[in-house]
């Protein structure tokens, strides 16, 4: 189960770290100051622990956009007083309060992971692509990306199988159907337009496969 922690000032809460590490967890901590899409992007987190310290702290006013670009799970580590207002902050899962016990947020990680993936039942995940089978909608860093209905399929047959190559007739067959009789340029045309609406200087999903076909990146 993949952590991240953001802290304030880039302050490396080590002791914090190395005991969920201890717990089973695989940590990383990085600052408020770094981009979210590519902390995302390089350690694809489970959850989200996010340290905000005292009421008047500012990483209160970055929770919500925290929570509208990952979609995560959000837990908040209050290092200070505890706001008024926290429980009703919609966009907070939970809290802990200083000095954290890792035993006490190990578990309170699990349960918010575990309900979340049985919550995302119809999601598929890429680190910061979601894909929502239930409303086919597509989502880049929080951001909605507009597909056509035939590149939403060939995405989500991609994603559906991380690192299995298929041809070009083998996405033919299963895209357009055995009696379209368009050539294998139909789904290279395809694939270039559905790159540039989700890929970008961070983002690679989709790799060519030389001479065969493609496949979605494995390991994301």
């Amino acid at each position: 189960m993949r952590t991240l922690i953001l802290s304030q000032e880039g302050k490396p809460l080590a002791g914090l770290r190395s005991n969920l590490v201890k717990n089973g967890f695989d940590c990383a901590v990085a600052s408020f100051d770094e981009k979210l899409a590519g902390l995302l992007s390089r350690h694809s987190p489970d959850i989200l622990l996010v340290e905000a310290g005292a009421p008047d702290s500012g990483a209160w006013t970055l929770i919500p956009g925290l929570k509208r670009e990952s979609s995560l799970p959000l837990i908040v580590l209050v290092a200070g007083e505890i706001p008024e207002n926290v429980t009703s902050c919609v966009e907070v899962d939970d809290f802990v309060t200083s000095p954290y016990n890792a035993g006490e947020l190990s578990a309170r990680i699990q349960r918010l992971v575990k309900k979340s993936q049985r919550a995302g039942g119809e999601l598929i995940k890429s680190e910061n692509m979601v894909i929502d089978l239930t409303n086919c909608e597509v989502t880049v860093g929080g951001k909605a990306v507009e597909l056509t209905f035939k590149e939403y399929e060939l995405l989500k047959l991609l994603a559906a199988n991380k690192g299995r190559v298929y041809t070009r007739e083998d996405l033919l067959n299963k895209i357009w159907g055995y009696e379209y009789f368009g050539g294998d340029r139909t789904v290279d045309v395809h694939v270039r337009r559905l790159r540039s609406k989700i890929e970008g200087p961070t983002d690679t999903f989709i790799e060519t496969v030389r001479n065969i076909g493609y496949r979605f990146k494995k390991g994301t």
